[in-house]
């Protein structure tokens, strides 16, 4: 599946750092819903975040003139596709199993990491594109 058709074709690559209206970027938007989906399939597993995983964290949001906006599609495209994979190889059954979060153990499910995932990314891609769509407004 890939999201890099439509609007983003037509987008300026210079405009990935822009926050009208003191929005988050667009760089910002697909740098997270990334980074969530690869974490919330990790907590899903049973696993703690990786260190690789707290670098990236750590990345999120920050300006880095090398991430282009088709990087983070291709990004945001793999961590998708890697989604949907571990999403559909899920045992119904294991749903309603306990998955701690991280060091405090947050308590949480199979089920609701998976759902946290799709309502997360959904809330922040709805952000995105009206972000988006004030910056070609203009």
């Amino acid at each position: 599946m890939r999201i890099s058709t439509g609007i983003w074709l037509a987008f300026p690559p210079t405009c990935i750092e822009k926050n009208p209206l003191e929005l988050p970027a667009q760089g910002v938007h697909l740098q997270h819903i990334a980074g969530v989906l690869d974490r919330m399939i990790t907590y899903a597993k049973g696993e703690s975040s990786h260190k690789r995983q707290f670098d990236y964290l750590k990345t999120e949001g920050v300006p880095d003139a090398s991430l282009t906006t088709e990087i983070l599609l291709e990004n945001l495209d793999v961590e998708i596709a890697t989604y949907l994979a571990f999403a559909s190889q899920i045992d119904p059954d294991s749903l309603t199993d306990f998955r701690g979060v991280e060091r405090a153990q947050l308590p949480s499910s199979v089920g609701g990491l998976l759902f946290h995932a799709a309502e997360h990314t959904q809330r922040h891609f709805g952000q995105l594109l009206v972000t988006v769509r004030i910056l070609l407004s203009n």
